[in-house]
C-alpha cells in the first residue's frame, strides 16, 4: 500500500522531481550548476513576488531564522516577536540566543495576531528595530493575516524591519514581498516546494540589505554578503546540496507552468475539503475558520480517544501518516498537512481513513452535529 504522507512537512515529491534528484553529480563550480542556480533564483522571484536579492543556504528553515538574526542585528537590539505557536516561539528564542532584546507578543495558541494589539505593543516599544512574524503556524493550523499586519506596522513605523517566516506558506498562498513592503521573507524546501529538506531560501529588501552593513554579530556560514558575492558568479560560498537544486529546478518549472493563482486556488480547495470533511465526521477544528491555514488543518482530539492511538491506527492500518500536537498541544490535536504536491483526492482518501479508524476506536459523532 502506497503511503499517503499528510504531515506539514516534509511533503510528498512528484515523480519528475524524484527522477531529477537521482541525476549524476556535477561540478558545483562549473557552468552547468551556474545555469541551474540562475534559473532557480529567477523562478523563486516569481513566487516570492519580488525583484530583490534571494539567497539560498544548505539548511532547514531554522537556518533562515539564524541567518536573519546574525546578518541584520547586533547584541542588545530590541525586537518585537509575535509568538502564536511552536515556531514563532523558536524564532524568538533564536534571537534571544544571540543576545537580542526580545519582547514577545504572545497570542493564544489557535488564534491569529490582532493588528490593534500588535500596534499597541509596538508603540510601547519605541526602540524596536524589527518585528518578527510567523505567517503560517503549522503547530496550530493558524495563518496570520499577513498583509493586514504588515500594513499596520508600516503605518506606525515606516522604516522598521519586518522579517516573515513563510516556511510553510510561501508558494502555497499569496505572499507579495515587494507590494506589501516586507524586508525579509524566508522559506524551506521541504514544504510547498515539492523537494526534500535541506535548502533555506531567503529574500532581502534594500532596507534589510543595508542592515547587514551595521550588524556586529559574528557570521561565517550564514554570511549574506558572501552568499551574494558568489551568487553573481553562479556559485555558493561552500558546497551546495546539488541534488536538491536538481529537484528544485524541476519543481519550479512545474509550478510556474501551473501558475501562482492556480496553485493558490488548489491549496484553498484542498483545505476546504479537509475542514468540511472533519466537520462532517463530527470533529471540532482547532483554528477559527477566518484564520484557518490553507496548508495544514488542526483538529481537536475527541474526548476519550488518545491522540497517539489515532496516529498509530492511521499509519499502521491505512498507510496514512498524520501529525500530532506539539508542546502544550501534545495529545490535544491532530494535524493534516495539505501543501505542495497535493490534490483533492489525497485529502479525501486521508479523511476517509480518519473516519474509519475513529469508528474503530469507538468515536461516535455528537448527535447535534450529525443532525446538521
Amino acid at each position: 500500500m502506497q503511503q499517503n504522507l499528510r504531515i506539514p512537512g516534509p511533503t510528498p515529491i512528484p515523480p519528475q522531481v524524484a527522477e531529477a534528484l537521482a541525476r549524476p553529480m556535477i561540478n558545483h563550480r562549473g557552468p552547468e550548476f551556474a545555469a541551474i542556480i540562475e534559473r532557480v533564483t529567477s523562478r523563486l522571484k516569481y513566487f516570492f513576488q519580488t525583484e530583490q536579492r534571494i539567497l539560498t543556504f544548505p539548511s532547514a528553515g531554522t537556518g533562515g531564522w539564524e541567518a536573519t538574526v546574525v546578518n541584520l542585528f547586533s547584541p542588545g537590539d530590541a525586537i518585537l516577536s509575535v509568538v502564536m505557536g511552536v515556531f514563532g516561539d523558536r524564532f524568538a528564542k533564536v534571537a534571544q540566543t544571540f543576545g537580542l532584546n526580545v519582547t514577545r507578543y504572545d497570542v493564544p495558541w489557535g488564534q491569529a495576531a490582532d493588528p490593534d494589539e500588535l500596534i499597541r505593543q509596538l508603540v510601547a516599544l519605541p526602540s524596536a528595530r524589527a518585528v518578527f512574524l510567523t505567517h503560517n503556524e503549522t503547530s496550530t493550523g493558524v495563518m496570520n493575516p499577513l498583509q493586514t499586519l504588515v500594513s499596520a506596522i508600516r503605518k506606525q513605523r515606516p522604516d522598521i524591519l519586518i522579517a516573515v517566516d513563510a516556511v510553510s506558506s510561501l508558494s502555497c498562498v499569496d505572499v507579495q514581498m515587494d507590494a506589501w513592503d516586507i524586508d525579509v521573507v524566508l522559506t524551506g524546501s521541504q514544504k510547498g516546494w515539492m523537494v526534500p529538506p535541506g535548502l533555506a531560501m531567503i529574500a532581502l529588501s534594500e532596507r534589510a540589505w543595508a542592515a547587514t552593513e551595521t550588524s556586529t554579530l559574528p557570521r561565517y556560514y550564514w554570511d549574506f554578503r558572501s552568499a551574494y558575492k558568489y551568487l553573481v558568479k553562479g556559485q555558493t560560498p561552500y558546497t551546495p546540496p546539488v541534488n536538491i537544486f536538481f529537484g528544485l529546478d524541476v519543481a519550479l518549472e512545474m509550478m510556474q507552468a501551473e501558475g501562482r493563482e492556480a496553485i493558490f486556488a488548489r491549496h484553498q480547495a484542498v483545505a476546504d475539503v479537509a475542514r468540511a470533511r472533519a466537520r462532517a465526521i463530527g470533529l471540532e477544528l482547532f483554528a477559527a475558520p477566518a484564520v484557518a491555514s490553507n496548508t495544514v488543518t488542526a483538529i481537536k482530539v475527541p474526548e476519550g480517544i488518545p491522540a497517539k492511538a489515532i496516529t498509530k491506527a492511521m499509519r499502521e492500518n491505512e498507510a496514512v501518516v498524520i501529525a500530532g500536537g506539539q508542546e502544550q498541544l501534545e495529545g490535544k490535536i491532530i494535524r493534516i498537512g495539505h501543501l505542495g504536491y497535493v490534490h483533492e483526492q489525497d485529502i479525501q482518501d486521508a479523511m476517509d481513513a480518519l473516519n474509519r479508524q475513529l469508528q474503530e476506536l469507538g468515536f461516535r459523532a455528537p448527535i447535534t452535529i450529525m443532525m446538521e
